[in-house]
């Protein structure tokens, strides 16, 4: 049975963009571990797959000569056409993570923010990733890790040990999936695919209304710059980070 089309985003009472309102944290969360992880690096051409209205875009340009929005909803690349306006050397194209539409092994990046937690098995869009990947390309891929540490204290109260299989935690009125991985579970899918696992990160580790409540956005932005390293092998944020290589 074929995979239903991820374009849950072309719901018009949706607008992604108005979702990161007040989302200020965690976008520079993600701001923070991509520069990290590309720092003095350069590419020829990233792939920015399911990104959305194209969010982190305008920071991929600083890295790469050309970046291309492949996103399934047509809702999100409208929005896009607004948001990335005046934004030289920055397209678009309608594409679903499973059929992305550039030739064999031509890409050198390749990034994935926020897409996986809709995908219980991703390990055909892995497969479709690396494909388009160039020898030694890079992949950026960023997942809901249902590892984190609050979530390994809960199952450790209950004697639960923490499950290999995606913990699908979408509310009971939607049929849109959503999933949190187990980041292990993601590496060996990944690994499969042919792609390896050079760094990690721990992101958006201040996640917490109450936290966000109590701390400025800088404070919030400086404590996570420091945490995102120390952590990352703890996997203790809600979000973990992989920078990838494919192997030749």
């Amino acid at each position: 049975m074929p995979k239903q089309k991820a374009d849950q985003y072309n719901d018009p009472t949706h607008n992604y963009l108005r979702y990161w309102d007040g989302r200020d944290y965690e976008h520079a969360a993600e701001e923070v571990a991509i520069r990290r992880l590309l720092k003095n690096r350069t590419f020829k051409h990233a792939v920015d797959v399911g990104g959305g209205y194209g969010r982190i875009c305008p920071i991929l340009k600083d890295y790469s000569d050309q970046v291309t929005l492949a996103e399934p909803s047509q809702q999100q690349l409208d929005i896009g056409k607004d948001f990335l306006k005046g934004k030289k050397g920055i397209d678009m194209v309608l594409a679903q993570a499973a059929e992305l539409p550039f030739k064999d092994a031509s890409i050198d990046l390749v990034t994935v923010f926020r897409v996986i937690h809709h995908i219980p098995d991703p390990a055909e869009e892995f497969a479709e990733i690396a494909r388009i990947l160039e020898p030694n390309g890079y992949l950026l891929i960023e997942f809901a890790n249902y590892s984190n540490a609050k979530n390994r204290v809960k199952h450790a109260v209950k004697f639960k040990r923490m499950p290999h299989e995606p913990v699908d935690i979408r509310t009971k009125d939607s049929d849109i999936p959503f999933v949190n991985h187990n980041p292990h579970t993601v590496r060996k899918q990944l690994a499969h695919a042919g792609l390896q696992v050079e760094k990690v990160l721990s992101v958006s580790n201040l996640r917490s209304p109450r936290i966000k409540k109590l701390l400025s956005k800088k404070s919030l932005v400086n404590l996570e710059k420091a945490m995102q390293v120390p952590l990352a092998h703890a996997y203790f944020g809600p979000s973990t980070v992989y920078l990838l290589r494919k192997r030749v």
